[in-house]
């Protein structure tokens, strides 16, 4: 029998490994304490034991390098739960599934998210990522505000008003200044709730 399946099954475990090595490098200098000003290429190798171009060629660029750190960012925040706004008819129920989503994906790990907000002002690179990234919560504000005004929901404002409106609401910035130092974002999220309903939907 020929070895060559199993080598390559062994190499594509090595792959992951290393991917899931640098990724976990990553998310690790931006936690640490230099935070940000200690965010590069080379450190990020330097931490996974690799090489720099170990990590070109294992995401391509440093874009694809934090594509994947957001990968994993919304796979440790269980972004994928935001299918539980879409699939209730009760419109009040559909809107606190959105914020509680974002709230709880937020503060699986909030130092990261304010470091790579931090970054983003200072990297080009990482600005338009996480612009991008930032753009599919405002994508699902679009898609889920018409479908609960179909559903009977009258909404104070607008349809592109009040997909702006929860899209501040359910932003990092919002979350992070109102739950400050003392508390976690999800002790806030029933704040933010109460807040997009008087915000969004008439009485």
């Amino acid at each position: 029998m020929s070895p060559r399946p199993y080598q390559s099954a062994a190499r594509r475990t090595a792959t992951d490994q290393t991917r899931a090595r640098i990724v976990a490098a990553a998310r690790g200098l931006l936690a640490s304490e230099d935070g940000a000003r200690g965010f590069s290429l080379d450190a990020v190798a330097k931490a996974a034991g690799v090489v720099r171009m170990t990590v070109y060629y294992q995401f391509g660029s440093k874009a694809g390098l934090l594509e994947a750190l957001f990968d994993d960012f919304a796979e440790r925040g269980h972004i994928e739960r935001i299918h539980e706004a879409f699939t209730t008819d009760d419109p009040g129920a559909a809107l606190d599934s959105f914020v509680a989503t974002f709230g709880a994906f937020f503060d699986s790990d909030r130092l990261v998210a304010r470091r790579l907000s931090g970054l983003a002002a200072l990297d080009d690179e990482v600005g338009r990522t996480l612009f991008e990234r930032a753009e599919r919560r405002r994508e699902g504000a679009r898609a889920l505000l018409p479908r609960i005004a179909a559903a009977g929901a009258r909404l104070r404002l607008g349809i592109d008003e009040a997909v702006d409106v929860l899209f501040v609401l359910t932003s990092l910035q919002t979350f992070d200044m109102l739950a400050g130092e003392s508390r976690s974002i999800v002790e806030i999220v029933p704040l933010v709730q109460r807040m997009v309903r008087s915000a969004l939907l008439c009485d």
